[in-house]
């Protein structure tokens, strides 16, 4: 099995940055990849930014230059670097890991952006 436990989420002002990590646990194969995804209320989770265990890595068009996607494989852990944040990018925030066919999700964290 696999876990994932998202933290870094929270109260942030228009401008601000934030930072979201992401561990992994349990069977963890070296071939996978880890994605942040975003569900504002009302609305359908998308994609934000994703990332291979080669490190290639892919953003949504709405946080090109703004967000930076990594990932330290020796702690299994994932992370998103978020600056000039904005109102539109309040939501909670999810984890998510592609191996072998299948997909685990972590429980999400909220990130609010608000003055």
């Amino acid at each position: 099995q696999v876990q994932l436990v998202e933290s870094g989420g929270g109260l942030v002002q228009p401008g601000g940055s934030r930072r979201l990590s992401c561990a992994a646990s349990g069977s963890i194969f070296r071939i996978n990849v880890m994605g942040w995804y975003r569900q504002a209320l009302g609305n359908q989770r998308d994609l934000v930014a994703a990332i291979t265990s080669g490190g290639s890595t892919n953003y949504a068009d709405s946080v090109k230059g703004r967000f930076t996607i990594s990932r330290d494989g020796a702690k299994n852990t994932m992370y998103l670097q978020m600056n000039s944040l904005k109102p539109d990018d309040t939501a909670v925030y999810y984890c998510k890991l592609l191996q072998r066919g299948a997909d685990y999700w972590g429980q999400g964290t909220q990130v609010t952006v608000s003055s």
